[in-house]
């Protein structure tokens, strides 16, 4: 039988719990608010990784002649 070295659920599940433990003890607003600056840090960071493989991209192209 193959051992799992990944468990996907109980890596969902300790996401959880680590967003409870942030949220715990805000209330609504504070809630809105910590949710509009982590998503605006993933946009920037996504933003960040595009840059960064469109660059890597360039630099494997041939150059022309």
């Amino acid at each position: 039988m193959k051992m799992k070295t990944f468990d996907c659920i109980e890596m969902k599940r300790q996401g959880a719990l680590r967003i409870h433990s942030r949220l715990e003890g805000m209330n609504l607003e504070e809630q809105i608010d910590y949710w509009h600056r982590r998503s605006e840090q993933f946009r920037r960071e996504q933003e960040r990784l595009l840059k960064k493989n469109e660059q890597a991209m360039v630099g494997d192209r041939p150059e022309e002649t």
